[in-house]
């Protein structure tokens, strides 16, 4: 097993640039299987969740092949009916994008249930509800499900949750029905609106990309397309809280500022300072960073929920930032009831938490952390414990580092050139 030895309590400065949303590259290389042409895509982040869906892409029969630094095309000439092997699909989450373009390539898929991070229940329930609605049958085994859709028809959709993955399988699949289909409660995430931008490269007719109502009309066939990712907002998010739990002025260089406008508002509300450069975005963390208490001295609360509210994947990296700031906030994570048990790991380090329930947490700052030795639960938990480690004078060994690379690209050589202490050990 392979560690991040980090030795904290330094300052850091200088530029460091947010890869690809990996959300956005996950779906869009799904999308790849809607077409027989080439689909090229750009500002790929190469990290182990990418690298697993392209060999369960590849396992499918698809061509695959890095053309450059950071651009991988993807061309499924032919997709064979038959199922997908469970052991790949239980290694990522986002195995289920692949269901929307199998059904609507094929007209019928097979998945296992897929994997991902244990951050509590993360319901299917939205994706069939959607397939149902444009006329596929489900069934299902223990072994996983089985969908049958030979003619998809557009249709009428109101999700009953705002399901990034229910919102892209669905649009996938609408884009090679009959007819119109209006999906109504849709997922906005940048993610989203990314995919949604590929298949309208690729052929697809889709309008309302950006909001919550997407229509798609139906089209014969999808052609290929290059297709560039944007800059994930989430990593920009996380940088904010680099800079804030060190002290440090940082350049987060070409930050996706049209998307980080209710990060800035809860970061805000820790009083950390932005400042918007152009492209860029400042961040001064080396000034006085006190908790802003709503009107009439009531404690503030930072709570995520569905785009263009402040991210869930951002609550664990909020939550280490207000360990490191003068005051009390209320942290309530709505979305998953098992994320914020890693607070734990951060009381351990020193951090004053109150855990209140699965989903809220009170944390009251600044907190002095110490170095320690702790394990990395889930992608974002684990670059939270990061923060936290670099916050902590002393030495901090970060075990289970694999979950955080599936998600951040060379994170310990980004964040040692802007001068951070971590190396990499394996067979810590």
């Amino acid at each position: 097993m392979s560690a991040f030895v980090v030795e904290g309590g330094r300052t850091l400065s200088g530029t460091i640039r947010p890869s690809g949303n990996k959300n956005a590259a996950l779906p869009c290389m799904c999308a790849a299987l809607l077409t027989a042409e080439p689909v090229v895509l750009e500002n790929v982040p190469r990290i182990r969740d990418v690298e697993t869906l392209l060999e369960i892409i590849q396992s499918l029969g698809a061509t695959v092949e890095w053309v450059a630094d950071g651009s991988v095309r993807i061309q499924a000439r032919d997709v064979p009916l038959g199922g997908l092997h469970p052991d790949l699909a239980k290694r990522i989450r986002a195995s289920i994008l692949l269901a929307g373009p199998l059904l609507a390539r094929c007209g019928r898929v097979s998945l296992p249930p897929p994997g991902g991070d244990v951050i509590g229940r993360r319901r299917l329930d939205t994706h069939f509800l959607a397939f149902r609605k444009l006329g596929a049958e489900a069934s299902f085994e223990k072994e996983g499900f089985e969908l049958v859709g030979a003619k998809l028809r557009g249709a009428d959709i109101f999700l009953d949750e705002p399901s990034v993955t229910a919102t892209e399988n669905a649009v996938m699949a609408a884009t090679l029905a009959t007819g119109t289909t209006v999906l109504r409660n849709a997922a906005a995430e940048p993610h989203v609106q990314d995919l949604c931008r590929l298949l309208q490269r690729m052929g697809a007719r889709i309008s309302g990309v950006g909001t919550h109502v997407l229509e798609i009309e139906g089209v014969d066939r999808l052609g290929g397309a290059t297709f560039s990712i944007q800059a994930d907002h989430i990593e920009a998010g996380s940088f904010i809280g680099l800079a804030a739990v060190t002290g440090s002025v940082l350049r987060v260089e070409g930050a996706p500022i049209e998307h980080l406008d209710s990060t800035l508002l809860a970061f805000g509300k820790l009083g950390v300072a932005c400042e918007v450069a152009g492209e860029d975005l400042i961040v001064y963390g080396d000034r006085d960073r006190e908790v802003r208490p709503d009107y009439f001295g009531h404690i503030p609360k930072i709570d995520d929920g569905p785009w263009p509210a402040f991210p869930a994947d951002l609550t664990p990296i909020a939550l280490v930032t207000a360990t490191q700031c003068r005051g009390t906030v209320l942290i309530h994570e709505k979305m998953f009831e098992s994320r914020m048990y890693f607070t734990d790991k951060l009381v351990g380090m020193g951090a004053q938490i109150i855990l209140c329930d699965p989903h809220r947490a009170v944390v009251v700052g600044p907190a002095p952390l110490r170095g320690g030795a702790v394990e990395s639960p889930d992608i974002r938990a684990g670059m939270a414990l990061i923060l936290a480690a670099l916050a902590a004078p002393g030495t901090s060994t970060i075990h289970n580092i694999g979950q955080i690379e599936r998600g951040y690209e060379r994170i310990d050589a980004r964040l040692r050139g802007v001068g951070a202490s971590i190396r990499r050990v394996d067979g810590a």
